[in-house]
């Protein structure tokens, strides 16, 4: 089956964070989908294609019930506002079903899941590969057009085992990552990280998940088969308060740049 991720252009996805839900009791829904909306309207505004909803609820196990109503609530507003928008969902748990449900739900495109093979070392504590139960799952629920991109090496993260990058690409492949997620600690460093792994994985699609700017991007798209962009475009200095997280200005700069 076709996934509608790769099926065009190179992907261009902005992630639009989403508060911390257990930090943010006081946000109310009606506030959370205003955020939603306001930024969503300014990447769709600037001729960005995809946007990607994450959340941000820190925990130590499976994703918390309301992070799942919440995520799937604003997913589907998302959807409903903005069709035009490729739309993925992350969840910031280390959970194997919780991004494929938000997404069965609100039909969303792809999910991202940053400990898909072998084992890490998070802020959180140690994380163990979630491939198999997340493939199964997706399986279970008959969602294959539903993209699992994963990352390899996560840069936030440490792996806890020996096996080299192009090595953990080959596991990631062969347990059902649909593309692959490299960042470096730099753009440089993400580039021969890249042609180190498309040796070990070169049937994968690659994508570039941070370091990308208006001046370096369409080497980036050059390089790569998608990115996903979201600091870079963030207004400097915004109140937490704000709505608008994200520069409207920046956005369309940066579009332009890599539609140049």
């Amino acid at each position: 089956m076709p996934l509608k991720v790769f099926d065009g252009p190179p992907p261009v996805i902005a992630a639009l964070h989403l508060p911390d839900f257990a930090r943010s009791r006081h946000r109310s829904m009606n506030w959370l989908q205003d955020y939603v909306l306001t930024n969503a309207r300014i990447f769709a505004e600037a001729g960005v294609p995809w946007v990607k909803l994450q959340d941000q609820t820190r925990t130590s196990d499976r994703a918390a019930p309301d992070t799942l109503s919440i995520m799937a609530s604003l997913g589907r507003l998302l959807r409903q506002e903005f069709p035009e928008l490729g739309l993925g969902i992350i969840i910031e748990a280390h959970d194997p079903t919780a991004a494929l449900a938000v997404a069965h739900a609100v039909n969303a495109d792809f999910v991202r899941l940053k400990v898909f093979v072998g084992g890490a070392m998070t802020a959180d504590g140690p994380r163990n590969g979630l491939s198999a139960a997340a493939t199964a799952y997706r399986s279970s629920i008959g969602r294959p057009d539903i993209a699992i991109l994963a990352d390899v090496h996560d840069r936030t993260a440490r792996p806890l085992s020996d096996e080299t990058q192009p090595f953990a690409a080959q596991w990631a492949a062969k347990s059902g990552a649909d593309g692959l997620i490299i960042t470096g600690s730099s753009f440089a460093d993400t580039k021969q990280r890249i042609d180190a792994v498309r040796e070990k994985a070169p049937a994968l699609p690659i994508l570039i998940g941070g370091g990308v700017t208006e001046s370096n991007v369409r080497e980036a798209l050059a390089y790569s088969d998608g990115l996903i962009v979201s600091s870079a475009l963030m207004r400097k200095g915004a109140d937490p308060d704000d709505l608008a997280q994200w520069d409207s200005d920046l956005c369309r700069r940066f579009m332009d740049a890599a539609r140049r």
